[in-house]
């Protein structure tokens, strides 16, 4: 552990779940009710089908043990805040991708200890580090829920104020979260280019495959095609700043926290063209319409 995974990235965690939680409001948690059958199919994508993913490529693809565990951590985290902002620009159904966001990031303080309390001696054997359950879920907890609890408050006390500087946070968070795995990797030069052989294709893998799957599954449940957008990005993009968290700084392996910065920086690029793919979409059955 540096200066780097004991300062620098609890804060920039903190700052991008305060920036989730600055466009939160009470008024969002109602979609479990008005949507409960999109909502149902996003909570099962990311709780259950995005583990097992992971679990199924980090077992039949070949990889050192603790880039396995690694994989594990991210296939647990839960999605990130952009996934909101891309929704929007693809024109799903916003709101149901902030309630996901907000509640899986709650339910995941309890999960992902959970799978990586299972995933680090399966995979790692003797060589797994120690996981204290309630350390993490603690650690975890002052790390996502106290931050969206305070920029929930600073919406609920001075909208106005929250609505201006959400965007700004937002964008702030993210630039400043990708100049870290630039720095991450740089610091870590010498394992990046040992290890990166062996973690990009099966990070590249499970991402896609989430993809691919949750847009299958919210097909397959006929629910309508900006609530499929919103469930196919929820699970596309994760939170790789929470995951690199929790490998560097909770359990203390620069190592394990490749992935995490893998999946970081393969997710926007795969995201953004499905972005692309569906605005594209759209253009062409307006014009089809028009020809009508």
């Amino acid at each position: 552990m540096n200066i780097f995974t004991a300062y620098l990235l609890p804060s920039i965690v903190a700052l991008i779940m305060f920036s989730m939680g600055l466009a939160l409001s009470v008024r969002d948690f109602a979609q479990v009710v008005q949507k409960p059958r999109a909502f149902a199919v996003g909570l099962m994508s990311q709780l259950l089908l995005l583990p097992a993913l992971g679990f199924a490529v980090a077992s039949l693809w070949p990889m050192p043990p603790v880039l396995a565990a690694g994989l594990m951590i991210i296939a647990a985290c839960p999605g990130g805040a952009m996934s909101n902002l891309l929704t929007h620009l693809a024109r799903g159904d916003t709101a149901l991708s902030i309630s996901l966001t907000a509640v899986i990031s709650g339910l995941s303080v309890v999960t992902l200890p959970l799978v990586v309390g299972f995933s680090l001696p399966y995979f790692m054997g003797t060589k797994a580090p120690q996981l204290s359950l309630l350390g993490t879920i603690f650690g975890l907890s002052f790390m996502t829920l106290v931050p969206v609890s305070l920029g929930m408050a600073v919406r609920a006390l001075v909208p106005g104020f929250a609505l201006k500087v959400e965007p700004f946070a937002r964008r702030t968070a993210t630039v400043v979260f990708v100049m870290f795995i630039f720095a991450a990797i740089i610091m870590e030069w010498p394992t990046v280019r040992a290890e990166l052989p062996a973690i990009a294709a099966p990070v590249l893998l499970l991402n896609l495959a989430a993809m691919t799957l949750a847009y299958g599954l919210a097909k397959m449940v006929r629910l309508v095609p900006d609530r499929v957008i919103a469930l196919t990005l929820e699970c596309g993009i994760q939170n790789g700043s929470l995951a690199m968290f929790v490998a560097a700084t909770l359990l203390g392996n620069d190592t394990m926290m490749l992935p995490g910065a893998a999946y970081g920086l393969f997710m926007f690029p795969t995201a953004f063209l499905f972005v692309v793919f569906v605005l594209r979409g759209e253009r062409r059955l307006a014009l089809i319409k028009a020809e009508l």
